[in-house]
């Protein structure tokens, strides 16, 4: 396998811990994070970098990174969960990698992320109704991906078996 395995789904989803699993398991792969990548290329935490210059500017910062990481290959690339929503993204990821969704229920979202404050997206007030919404958006978008893999009560190791098998076929 020579390309590049991209991980898409909602935030909370578990791309970031999926990912750097799957990377441990796979011999010359390196797992790389798209939004650790622009805070780190930009000194900006996502969180301020929406606030400050908005989501348009992020996007641009995004898709800039995603052409510049799918010019390498065995890259193990964690996207945003709205990366796969701009066409220019979701056409060079499934041209240029594999891509796998990980499908997870808004329940289980909100179970992973309702403590957490740093998700620019999510208003906490109304989180529940807000994930619903965007995945109700973007759910036909993530279906476009090569392998969807369910990951409602699974383990992250049950959840990358499930890849390396699909990976395998």
């Amino acid at each position: 396998m020579e390309k590049n395995i991209a991980i898409i789904g909602m935030p909370g989803s578990g791309k970031t811990t999926i990912g750097r699993k799957l990377s441990e398991n796979l011999s010359g792969y390196v797992f790389v994070d798209t939004d650790f990548e622009i805070e780190k290329d930009s000194g900006m935490t996502i969180e301020d970098i929406f606030k400050n210059k908005g989501e348009e500017y992020f996007r641009n910062l995004e898709n800039k990174k995603i052409k510049e990481l799918c010019q390498n290959k065995n890259r193990i690339i964690s996207l945003g969960g709205g990366a796969f929503e701009i066409n220019e993204n979701k056409q060079i990821l499934l041209d240029n990698s594999i891509v796998i969704y990980l499908k997870t229920d808004v329940d289980s979202i909100y179970n992973r992320i309702k403590d957490e404050k740093h998700r620019p997206m999510l208003d906490v007030n109304s989180m529940k109704q807000n994930l619903s919404d965007i995945l109700a958006i973007r759910k036909d978008n993530y279906e476009k991906a090569h392998y969807t893999i369910d990951t409602t009560d699974k383990s992250p190791y049950n959840i990358v078996k499930e890849i390396l098998g699909a990976l395998n076929e």
